[in-house]
């Protein structure tokens, strides 16, 4: 028995199911993680440092190209533990491999609040401080206590606290500075027992509330509502393949938003601090004309411009082309850059 059979790692795997975009990929070497354990044993044979292993999770937010370079490490450590509980608030433990919208459907089936805005995003739990995942008015950062994480440099252990995750919009010290350097094993999230503080002011969710003469909403009908609002505007990769928002939304300087009002009607901006407004990225790309467009493999959901969307059959490169034809395309008629939201892996 060779050493790869060992490590349980396996040679020239298909990652086609494990990417919601549906593209075909092969990682010259994989292994599926369920402990801890398996790190350990991992690093101390010299494989991350050798070999720079790219961490997956479940495959929403990834675009990958035909044949990676990299090998490819599962994330899928399993567990949820309340390891506290003051009457108010729990703390939750759970395993960075465990479903990111199974675990939201736990809390409120269990009357804990907090988390319920954040229904229906893909993904595991191990990826969600990595994107600072956020959605209808709440951020991961909101509810997130710590997490623990394997540092392959110092084959050691860490807990990083909110502050030193760095968060920012869809964005932590785990994509910047310590990218590559950190495998999130477990999460640490504190959600509310009692009193719930509930977000309903984000604008879509609150059409929807007074559209169906939803007064005083409870965690449950948030939760139920933004399930409602995702399914009717966002693909179910199960039906056709995508990333969900392929683009972040671009903040611009107010004055740059004061200008973009003068000649575009109606474009809707949010604050975003002194001096700083939210575009919606999905607006930017309706208006230039790219709402439901095809070309070959690849194209726009008919409902959400923002979200790119494989025909089948299509590789990275050609999703790759087409998001950069949408850039160039708004970056010429509005002078903003749009940023992918997606991991872009080769």
């Amino acid at each position: 028995m060779n050493q790869s059979q060992k490590t349980g790692i396996q040679k020239e795997v298909s990652l086609t199911h494990l990417n919601t975009l549906g593209l075909h990929s092969v990682a010259p070497l994989f292994m599926n993680i369920t402990s801890e354990t398996q790190l350990i044993e991992l690093n101390e044979k010299g494989f991350f440092s050798e070999k720079r292993p790219f961490v997956l999770g479940g495959g929403s937010n990834i675009l990958l190209s035909s044949r990676l370079s990299v090998p490819v490490l599962k994330m899928s450590i399993p567990g949820m533990e309340m390891i506290d509980d003051d009457g108010k608030n729990v703390q939750i433990q759970v395993g960075a491999g465990e479903n990111w919208h199974e675990l939201v459907s736990f809390a409120v089936q269990n009357g804990l609040g907090g988390i319920e805005n954040l229904a229906l995003i893909p993904g595991t739990v191990g990826a969600a401080p990595i994107q600072n995942i956020g959605a209808y008015g709440v951020e991961l950062e909101g509810l997130f206590l710590s997490l623990k994480a394997y540092d392959l440099k110092s084959s050691s252990f860490r807990t990083f606290s909110k502050s030193e995750c760095q968060f920012g919009y869809r964005d932590s010290i785990f994509k910047r500075e310590l990218k590559g350097q950190m495998v999130v094993t477990s999460v640490t999230l504190r959600l509310s027992k009692k009193d719930h503080i509930i977000h309903d002011s984000y604008s879509a969710l609150r059409y929807y509330l007074t559209q169906n003469k939803i007064q005083n909403p409870g965690i449950e009908e948030i939760y139920q509502a933004v399930i409602n609002i995702r399914q009717s505007k966002l693909p179910n990769p199960s039906d056709i393949g995508n990333a969900g928002s392929f683009f972040k939304n671009p903040v611009i300087k107010q004055k740059q938003y004061n200008e973009l009002k003068d000649n575009w009607e109606g474009i809707p901006g949010y604050p975003n601090g002194p001096g700083w407004v939210k575009v919606p990225a999905a607006w930017l790309i309706e208006k230039a004309g790219w709402k439901g467009l095809r070309s070959g493999n690849v194209g726009t959901y008919k409902t959400q411009a923002l979200v790119i969307v494989n025909h089948g059959g299509a590789t990275g490169q050609e999703v790759l082309e087409f998001s950069k034809k949408i850039q160039k395309s708004v970056s010429e008629q509005f002078g903003i850059d749009l940023i992918p939201e997606v991991n872009i892996v080769h």
